[in-house]
């Protein structure tokens, strides 16, 4: 591999698919970590019933005999330490890279969701994926097995680039499936049309969930390195602009430093931590800060 480093994107780049991405990926995040951290599995009250002779009296619930005059047991279910969804955006503009070498944004942010479940599930929390454009185009639910690693990286692998982005249906699907507080991963570039998208990530916070936004933008977005006539098309919709670049790259960056300003803000406020991801980043310098704060809420 030339002597990079096993996490180096253009290297990832030539990795033929997600599972040797993953497999590289996560072997140098666990060569980067002194101890994994793991705290043991707690348990959740699940439901009464009867007394059977033989149940363990220490289950006994003694409110509930004094009400019903019956003796009544307490079942518990084994529930893992944490409980992780990751909502990858998968619209349009999520296919864009800016050079050939480089992983599109759609696959650096499914070899961080991938990784990081591969890691979850490894220290035995459940992480479950929301692949979404202008819908949920596909929701799996979080499990904590290591066989549910499969399904998570299968479904990224088959994950295309199309269509508009409105993550509001993702965040709609959170509320209505995830009652539990739990740990929110929400992998995009931010490019949606709807002007509520920060306070629609906000009220997940409100809801005690804890949530990480990981703002993926290919370097070119971030730099504009185009200095002769132009022509930029869109990729969710039919526009398309003819410009030269060295005559608005001033204001393009002057206009995207405003923007990545306003969401730092509003993210800040939220409390909602903020991660921006270049996509010729390392992905061990976004996977092991977020491994570092997962421990420290999980302690």
């Amino acid at each position: 591999m030339n002597g990079k480093p096993l996490l180096d994107p253009a290297v990832l780049a030539r990795l033929g698919g997600l599972k040797l991405r993953v497999r590289a990926i996560t072997e140098g995040v666990l060569a980067g970590l002194h101890r994994s951290p793991h705290h043991g599995q707690s348990v959740e009250f699940a439901e009464h019933r009867e007394y059977s002779p033989g149940d363990e009296l220490r289950h006994l619930d003694w409110k509930a005999w004094g009400k019903f005059d019956r003796y009544y047991v307490k079942r518990y279910e084994q529930e893992t330490n944490l409980r992780a969804h990751l909502v990858v955006d998968a619209s349009g503009s999520m296919g864009f890279r800016g050079r050939e070498d480089r992983l599109t944004k759609l696959e650096y942010a499914s070899a961080l969701a991938a990784s990081m479940t591969w890691l979850l599930v490894r220290q035995q929390d459940a992480a479950g994926l929301i692949l979404a454009n202008d819908k949920v185009l596909r929701a799996i639910p979080a499990r904590a097995a290591a066989s549910h690693v499969g399904n998570v990286v299968e479904a990224l692998e088959q994950a295309t680039a199309g269509g508009p982005t409105r993550l509001g249906a993702a965040l709609d699907w959170l509320v209505e499936n995830s009652r539990r507080r739990a740990t929110v991963a929400i992998f995009t570039d931010l490019l949606d049309a709807d002007p509520d998208l920060m306070k629609r990530i906000a009220q997940l916070s409100k809801r005690k969930h804890e949530v990480t936004l990981f703002h993926v933008l290919d370097p070119a977005e971030l730099e504009f390195p185009y200095d002769d006539p132009t022509l930029f098309t869109s990729m969710e919709d039919e526009r398309v602009v003819e410009a030269t670049g060295r005559d608005v790259r001033r204001g393009y960056l002057e206009e995207l430093g405003r923007w990545l300003d306003e969401v730092r803000r509003a993210t800040a406020e939220a409390d909602v931590d903020y991660v921006l991801c270049r996509t010729d980043s390392p992905l061990d310098e976004v996977l092991l800060p977020f491994l570092a704060r997962r421990a420290r809420h999980a302690a």
